[in-house]
C-alpha cells in the first residue's frame, strides 16, 4: 500500500502572542513613568538685574505687597502718601476691592494703572497666584513683577 502524503497548507495567521508582550511591557513602563511627571524638578531662580521702567506722566503705579503671613498692603504712587497708602494688612478679597476701586477711580481721571507685586521671597506661589488671579478679576490686564538686584 502506497503511503498518501498530505501536504500541510502553510498557515496564513500571524502570531501576535509577541505583540502582546511587548505591548503590556510598554504598559508597564507608562505606569511607572507617568507619576514621576508630576513630579517636576527643584529650581533655584536667577536674582535678575535690569533697569527701570520708563515713566508716564499719565499712568499711576500700584504696588501690590505680600508679607510673608499673606497678608496684603497696597501702595498708589512712588510717594509714601497717608491718604493714599493703606499700612494695615488686609485679605485677599478686601485687596481685590481696594484695586477694583482704584482702577476705577483712575479711569474715571483718565489715568491708566500700572500694577506690580512685591512679594517676600518666604511666600509660596499660590499667594502670589491668588493675588493676580484677584487683579483680574478686579481688571487688571498687565502685572509687573517686582524682584532684588543681585
Amino acid at each position: 500500500m502506497a503511503r498518501v502524503r498530505h501536504k500541510r497548507k502553510p498557515v496564513a495567521e500571524m502570531n501576535v502572542v509577541p505583540y502582546i508582550d511587548v505591548m503590556l511591557v510598554l504598559l508597564v513602563i507608562f505606569m511607572v513613568t507617568a507619576p514621576m511627571l508630576n513630579q517636576g524638578v527643584k529650581v533655584d531662580l536667577p536674582k535678575v538685574s535690569s533697569e527701570a521702567l520708563p515713566q508716564d506722566n499719565n499712568v499711576q503705579v500700584l504696588t501690590i505687597s505680600i508679607k510673608a503671613d499673606k497678608t496684603y498692603f497696597w501702595n498708589l504712587g512712588s510717594e509714601v502718601d497717608t491718604d493714599k497708602q493703606m499700612d494695615k494688612a488686609m485679605t485677599l478679597p478686601q485687596m481685590t476691592d481696594a484695586v477694583t476701586k482704584i482702577i476705577s477711580a483712575g479711569r474715571s481721571q483718565g489715568k491708566q494703572t500700572q500694577v506690580f507685586i512685591r512679594g517676600d521671597k518666604s511666600v509660596d506661589y499660590g499667594a502670589v497666584m491668588g493675588a493676580m488671579g484677584g487683579l483680574q478679576k478686579a481688571g487688571v490686564g498687565n502685572v509687573g513683577l517686582i524682584t532684588e538686584a543681585p
